[in-house]
């Protein structure tokens, strides 16, 4: 009997020899707890037990948590962190609590959060991230929280939130989120139909306002009137000239991405070619195809040059520019993007016999198709074969060349000069 006395005097011993010194361990109604709050500590401590269950680190001076911060305490079901000065939350500081059923991270300077981390805390029930400074939160930040009950947001810097943010968090009976700066645009209006439709309690509602647009500001979400919003949609087609624009001698192929949604989409091309992938934020030129101040370009006049309007220009198209173009259009509401596959042939060479049959072979089955500026255009959208045959800019020697050959030509054939044959490829 005394010598069991004394070996749980020697565990007891150990365990609070394991508590960081600042701190205080000890049990209570079951929950083992490590109370490290009002310590001005400007860490996170090491040496705690690992049967903590409860950590409280509040009213601290933690400016930041790092990856692995409670890799110790695998058994959390709380952790407070609140009335510090944490900055950020590093990938990897929270991934290991699967097993945390409350956080309270309110009242910090959090700029840089770790979202993925949430995607392992599945057991959570309470997030407090009120009275911080994050400014955006990813569409699937909350995925795997559909225990949580309670999410507290509100005095942050939120301008906007993605639709179905809160759509995986099915247990949700409490959220708030107002005092947030607002951008009420067509972003936000799903939102605001989610507001007043949900089960979920969002107290203080008359604090959920716009900041901005100016004329909107101050305005209470709920009484929003309606935005004439749409989804982006785009058409890409071929033009073969480019207005306001100045080309220079030589083949140009244009390129033209029809864009329509509201708000105006932002416009970015997407090139793959023989020798790699070409990304391009749209526009990269002015009207003159000049490069833009702070775009990178290996001349005054890029490769590709993107227009304001939607055009894309190849001077000098060749082999080496061939390949796949795509343009993508994207506004708050989402995205849309079309294709074509460009190839170029020469005059008498197999790809023109080769596409000249297709060609014929569309009238031979009663798909006829027209000609407008150069271009041969399908008769319907089941026909996604476009054949255009342009010519290059000719001096007098190029000249006398095609009148030369110009008998010689394929008859059922648009060829205008020295021609060169593009076989577009709509991808739907």
């Amino acid at each position: 009997m005394q010598e069991l006395r004394l070996l749980c005097l020697v565990v007891l011993v150990g365990l609070a020899r394991a508590c960081p010194e600042p701190c205080e361990c000890g049990e209570k109604y079951g929950f083992h707890i490590a109370d490290c709050a009002y310590r001005d500590l400007k860490a996170v401590p090491s040496g705690f037990p690992a049967n903590v269950t409860t950590l409280s680190l509040s009213a601290n001076q933690l400016s930041s948590l790092p990856g692995g911060a409670f890799r110790e305490v695998p058994r959390l079901q709380s952790l407070w962190l609140a009335h510090n000065e944490i900055r950020s939350v590093a990938a990897g500081a929270l991934a290991s609590l699967s097993q945390l059923k409350s956080l309270d991270l309110s009242h910090n300077l959090i700029s840089e959060f770790a979202w993925s981390d949430l995607h392992s805390l599945s057991a959570l029930q309470l997030l407090k991230m009120d009275s911080n400074e994050l400014t955006f939160i990813p569409r699937d930040a909350f995925r795997s929280l559909r225990a949580l009950r309670s999410l507290q947001l509100n005095h942050n810097r939120l301008h906007t939130l993605a639709e179905g943010t809160f759509a995986p968090l099915t247990a949700l009976s409490h959220l708030q989120i107002n005092d947030n700066p607002f951008d009420c645009t067509c972003g936000i209006v799903w939102f605001k139909t989610w507001a007043l439709t949900t089960a979920v309690s969002i107290p203080e509602q008359d604090n959920i306002t716009c900041t901005s647009p100016h004329v909107l500001k101050g305005t209470r979400l709920n009484r929003l009137l309606p935005l004439p919003c749409s989804a982006p949609s785009v058409q890409l087609t071929y033009q073969p000239s480019q207005d306001g624009a100045e080309l220079r001698p030589g083949f140009v192929l244009a390129l033209h991405c029809d864009v329509d949604g509201q708000p105006a989409p932002q416009l970015h091309w997407h090139i793959q070619t023989p020798g790699g992938t070409v990304e391009i934020a749209s526009p990269n030129v002015g009207a003159d195809g000049r490069a833009l101040p702070g775009v990178l370009a290996a001349s005054s006049r890029p490769r590709f040059q993107a227009f304001a309007n939607g055009s894309l220009l190849i001077p000098d198209f060749g082999k080496l520019e061939e390949g796949t173009y795509s343009c993508l259009a994207t506004n708050e509401l989402g995205s849309a993007e079309s294709s074509v596959n460009v190839a170029l042939a020469t005059p008498g060479e197999g790809g023109e016999d080769m596409l000249g049959r297709r060609f014929r072979g569309k009238a031979a089955e009663g798909k006829v198709c027209y000609t407008v500026d150069n271009e041969v255009q399908p008769s319907g959208p089941e026909d996604n074969v476009v054949i255009i045959y342009l010519s290059r800019a000719r001096g007098p020697e190029a000249a006398a060349t095609a009148e030369g050959v110009s008998g010689k030509q394929p008859p059922g054939l648009l060829l205008l000069g020295q021609s060169l044959l593009l076989l577009f490829l709509a991808s739907f």
